[in-house]
């Protein structure tokens, strides 16, 4: 799977809209790791109240395995967006060479 997927087109085929897309992409990525938060809040609300509500030792455990996938879903959310804001990065350093209408 290649990294930047504008390594196809030239820097002079680029054209405005290219670059809009690019800042549209910019804020979907922050709207994802947004929602990779608010699934990680979740998990951790609802294995909290499952331990702290119940005392049975299987809800218990599924309390804690909701509290690790909690921690597990933010950290993947956070993985992804960096790496998509590492991709953008290039790819706007690339636009930073060139002269955009």
């Amino acid at each position: 799977m290649k990294s930047d997927p504008y390594t196809r087109f030239k820097n002079d085929e680029l054209i405005l809209r290219d670059y809009l897309a690019a800042d549209r992409t910019v804020l979907a990525n922050e709207r994802t790791l947004l929602s990779y938060a608010r699934t990680a809040m979740a998990f951790a609300a609802a294995g909290a109240a499952l331990i702290h509500f119940f005392d049975s030792a299987f809800v218990e455990v599924m309390g804690w395995v909701l509290i690790a996938l909690a921690i597990w879903t933010l950290a993947v959310g956070a993985q992804r967006y960096h790496r998509m804001r590492q991709r953008l990065a290039k790819l706007m350093d690339k636009a930073a060479t060139k002269d955009v209408p």
